[in-house]
């Protein structure tokens, strides 16, 4: 049986906000993985439109592993962000914790799934466990732009 502070923990995580997206891309599974596990990959595409650069991609690809991410926007500012590799099912499945540098103590959690669907695959973005609501609307505007940018990186395949 679960402890008082058991439940209120469990609970308090479930009512954080959360943010779903969902795209099909017309390509091969192996080819999306490859964008999100490739660091010569999700540099020439990671970030939203205001990112100019992603000058450091380093991924240790493993449960347990590292990644970190520094990004390079039009107004000057790094952005600067890591995790740990939480599962990791080739082409399928890519689980990890997400922090920023500015604020390591607001880790939240990113799902990527990826199903075959027809003429390609389709791209389920679960980002769990934000600190509040105003963390979740900005990175709903850092996930999109940075979807259509893979998008653009994949060759527009998408439908």
């Amino acid at each position: 049986m679960a402890k008082p502070a058991d439940r209120k923990t469990e609970k308090t995580e479930k009512e954080r906000p959360s943010l779903t997206l969902r795209r099909h891309y017309r390509v091969a599974p192996e080819k999306l993985w490859r964008a999100w596990t490739d660091p010569q990959a999700l540099r020439l595409w990671f970030g939203p439109a205001e990112i100019v650069s992603v000058p450091l991609v380093d991924i240790d690809l493993r449960v347990g592993g590292r990644f970190r991410v520094t990004m390079l926007a039009d107004d000057g500012q790094t952005h600067d962000v890591s995790g740990t590799y939480l599962e990791i099912v080739p082409n399928r499945r890519l689980v990890f914790s997400w922090a920023w540098r500015s604020t390591p103590e607001r880790e939240s959690r990113v799902t990527l799934q990826i199903e075959p669907d027809g003429d390609g695959c389709e791209l389920v973005l679960m980002h769990e466990q934000f600190f509040d609501q105003a963390a979740r609307d900005s990175h709903n505007h850092g996930w999109s732009g940075a979807l259509v940018k893979l998008e653009q990186w994949l060759g527009g395949a998408t439908a």
